[in-house]
């Protein structure tokens, strides 16, 4: 399945517009990968502890949105919008939301 944030894809037509779909991920982050960032964040340095996380959040949300595609029939979605948030007290947890248009291709 092809996934991209532009509005379409050269060389290919839009045949079919299948609606909009999303993909969520909630991913709370472990106090220890906290403490061990929060010293990372005060002697400098990337926080591998949070990098992980998102990655692992992005790929849920990813597949989430894919999957939501699949079952309306869609061979890809355009217009892809990524987008991230702390939420939760103290900031405790992450979530990564990924909405776009799901369409069938020639």
């Amino acid at each position: 399945m092809v996934i991209t944030t532009t509005p379409s894809i050269e060389g290919k037509s839009i045949l079919q517009y299948k609606g909009v779909v999303v993909g969520e991920a909630i991913l709370g982050a472990n106090i220890i990968k906290d403490f061990f960032a929060g010293i990372r964040d005060i002697v400098g340095g990337r926080s591998g502890a949070y990098e992980e996380e998102l990655a692992k959040a992005r790929k849920v949300a990813f597949e989430e949105l894919e999957d939501h595609a699949r079952r309306l029939g869609a061979n890809a979605v355009v217009g892809v919008d990524l987008d991230y948030e702390v939420i939760g007290q103290n900031g405790s947890m992450m979530m990564v939301s990924v909405s776009g248009t799901a369409v069938v291709m020639d």
